[in-house]
């Protein structure tokens, strides 16, 4: 089994994995399980088709910085992503989280999976907006 860390920080590491499972760092080969840290909230709309392909499926978990640890600042203004920001962002690629965690004091990740039918619905949504 292999977990993907995809723009990790640098010394981030998971805690208590299984016998024989791998940390990668970066998008490559095929994962179990992905965690993707998102910077900002351009990043994450530029990218997370990509890293969505990327997981084929697995589990993947959308991780941003918590205000605390921005100092406080407010996401919207920011330019950083908050939590309903990765949520929308994530339905609108056709994904569906469900859940929510803490990774520890600095990360929060929303966890997704590939809505079924998300493609036949993305088209049928863009078709009815550009109605």
């Amino acid at each position: 089994m292999s977990v993907a860390l995809v723009s990790a920080p640098a010394g981030f590491t998971v805690e208590g994995l299984p016998e024989g499972a791998r940390l990668r760092r970066g998008a490559r080969g095929r994962p179990a399980l992905v965690i993707w840290f998102v910077g900002s909230r351009l990043e994450l709309g530029w990218e997370i088709r990509r890293i969505a392909a990327f997981a084929a499926g697995a589990p993947l978990w959308i991780a941003w910085r918590k205000q605390a640890a921005r100092g406080g600042r407010a996401g919207a203004g920011s330019g950083e992503p908050t939590e309903s920001a990765v949520r929308e962002t994530g339905l609108e690629a056709g994904l569906v989280d469900y859940k929510v965690c803490a990774i520890d004091e600095e990360w929060s990740g929303l966890l997704f999976s590939p809505r079924r039918g998300g493609e036949a619905h993305l088209k049928s949504r863009t078709k009815r907006a550009l109605m």
